[in-house]
């Protein structure tokens, strides 16, 4: 009874859906909103990459690199991830994390058409369209099939995304195209430069990379500042706890995209002990499985709060 119940509802609600207005936003005003930026979130300019003495090519990315190839000696720091709850939103996420990799590889990654094969939440890219093309701006539209999982219905769910990617300032902003099960799905990836070994340039203290590689001769490694800023809003926002469940959940799924990109960069910089990440993303899907086998909701989101207690528990004894 309780199974016909629920198949009644998946299919209300997916009617409900599609008797939405499906609003096409227009394409010509996102991508003038797009283009303005008020500079209060970019680079300072010493810092800027594609300009002057601080311009990173390739040659400058190999160089990078192959300090961390040489010393790739890395502990990979537990990623600060804030919720909020703005009204008439399921949850804002803000992600901070440092990445031993160089700024340029970290966006290489980030921006990668085929980056599927590093972001195990993404089953396919069902469509990409190149719509602006400035050399180091690129205006994406981009559709994609992401894996989902919620209580005991699993599947996939199309994300149609128009994404900014400006090199120079190493951001890469996303806004959804069309309103449908998600009324806001919008964010602003970036990447900044982390001296990893400034120490060594003591009493000097280095403001661009040219300074940064004299000073280390050439030794000093470069890493990166990442961060992720994400607002979700569905088109119905469930009540508690339903809404509590799904915001644990969207945490997860961001802590996890996190670690595959952590991995990422312990298999290109040739790290020794670059399994680590992928035993703990490999123990956190175990843990989300173990979750998503109990029905009762309660049940699940206790068990959700008491894992993730252990796992934070985990990484102070282990640090």
């Amino acid at each position: 009874m309780a199974k016909t119940e629920m198949t009644k509802t998946r299919v209300e609600f997916h009617e409900r859906e599609r008797n939405v207005p499906s609003k096409e936003f227009n394409i010509a005003s996102q991508l003038k909103r797009f283009g303005k930026d008020d500079g209060k979130n970019s680079p300072s300019s010493d810092l800027k990459w594609g300009k002057g003495a601080s311009s990173f090519s390739d040659n400058d990315l190999e160089k990078q690199l192959q300090a961390w190839r040489e010393n790739p000696s890395w502990t990979d720091p537990h990623s600060e991830i804030k919720v909020s709850v703005p009204k008439g939103s399921l949850c804002n996420l803000k992600v901070n994390v440092n990445v031993g990799l160089p700024p340029d590889a970290v966006y290489n990654i980030v921006t990668d058409p085929d980056n599927k094969k590093v972001f195990k939440n993404i089953k396919e890219v069902i469509s990409r369209k190149v719509l602006v093309d400035e050399g180091h701006r690129q205006v994406v539209e981009v559709e994609q099939a992401a894996l989902w999982k919620f209580l005991w219905w699993s599947g996939t769910i199309a994300v149609h995304v128009l994404v900014d990617q400006n090199r120079e300032e190493r951001s890469m902003k996303f806004e959804q195209v069309k309103t449908g099960f998600m009324k806001k799905f919008e964010g602003c990836w970036r990447v900044e430069p982390l001296f990893v070994d400034e120490k060594t340039c003591f009493p000097f203290k280095p403001k661009t990379w040219t300074e940064y590689y004299s000073c280390t001769g050439g030794k000093g490694r470069l890493g990166s500042k990442v961060s992720l800023d994400q607002l979700i809003q569905p088109a119905i926002i469930p009540p508690p706890p339903i809404s509590w469940y799904l915001r644990g959940i969207t945490t997860k799924t961001t802590e996890m995209l996190i670690n595959d990109l952590l991995a990422e960069a312990a298999r290109i910089r040739g790290d020794l002990g670059s399994e680590k990440p992928n035993k703990e993303s490999e123990s956190s899907q175990d843990i989300l499985t173990e979750v998503d086998n109990v029905l009762d909701i309660k049940r699940r989101w206790a068990m959700h709060r008491r894992n993730a207690k252990l796992c934070h528990r985990r990484l102070l004894t282990a640090s």
